[in-house]
């Protein structure tokens, strides 16, 4: 009883719609997707913003460019 809830919340056929004829999706491809990625496909869940200068700062900090070249000497 309770999967027939969770699956009346899903308007297929807009999801169809978005993922056939949007995404040009076969039936297949659209029929093997998981609600998580049809959602992302579809652009929800964009949550994490760009990597920021700070961010970026903060990676090269972590994680600095070593040079492979052996030392003249």
């Amino acid at each position: 009883m309770a999967r027939v809830r969770l699956m009346a919340r899903f308007d297929w056929p807009a999801l169809m719609r978005a993922g056939i004829g949007g995404l040009r999706l076969t039936p297949v491809e659209f029929w093997a997707l998981s609600p998580a990625e049809l959602s992302l496909l579809l652009g929800e869940g964009r949550g994490q913003s760009a990597l920021t200068r700070a961010g970026f700062d903060a990676l090269l900090r972590a994680y600095p460019d070593r040079n492979e070249e052996p030392e003249d000497g």
